[in-house]
């Protein structure tokens, strides 16, 4: 495979996981202050966050098989599962690795929602207020674009939007927390029977 294919793939795909990454966790943090309005459709809530969710995954794993099999970065499996064992940026690829396994983690526990319960679900879905800083890290730390003006203005742009959503999650100050149980089984249902009652 050409080297430079690699290299762009690696790079786009990096690029694409960021901002869906970036998506995600803007919609987890609005969801939570019940931003929903009354007969808002389904997609542009709960389904697009959690298709959103299992997306970043894929552009995540592509990222990641191309950086290991890049000559250029010469990662390796070992760099790519371990953190900071990389000789390539290793500080910067650790806290990628580190991030990429606090996402596995979440969307596993999501998966496993029913069997595993709802204050671990909870507990562990925590962990995306580290996961995001940590590949927003990463992207700026171990990207080859990472000084060039628009990679610097769309990270700027991911920030501000996080930035944002906690604030509007802050001052609002409200939790759907007494809706929860509701909240979890209708991420369970098939999006015609999941309205609301009444």
């Amino acid at each position: 495979m050409n080297t430079q294919l690699l290299w762009f793939a690696t790079r786009g795909t990096g690029i694409v996981s960021l901002i869906l990454l970036t998506a995600v966790t803007v919609l987890g943090l609005l969801s939570i202050t019940g931003w929903q309005r009354p007969g808002w459709p389904r997609f542009l809530s709960a389904d697009l966050h959690n298709n959103l969710a299992l997306l970043s995954v894929a552009f995540v794993a592509v990222h990641v098989v191309t950086a290991i099999i890049d000559p250029f970065t010469s990662l390796g499996i070992s760099a790519a599962a371990i953190p900071f064992a990389s000789s390539y940026r290793p500080l910067w690829v650790g806290l990628g690795v580190i991030s990429v396994y606090l996402f596995i983690a979440l969307i596993v526990t999501s998966l496993l929602r029913e069997r595993i319960g709802q204050r671990t679900w909870r507990a562990i879905h925590w962990l995306s207020y580290a996961g995001w800083p940590l590949a927003v890290a990463h992207s700026v730390g171990a990207g080859s674009d990472a000084f060039a003006g628009w990679f610097l203005l769309l990270t700027l742009a991911c920030i501000f939007c996080v930035a944002l959503a906690v604030s509007l999650r802050i001052w609002l100050g409200r939790s759907r927390r007494e809706e929860l149980p509701y909240v979890v089984a209708e991420s369970r249902l098939p999006a015609p029977f999941a309205e609301r009652e009444g």
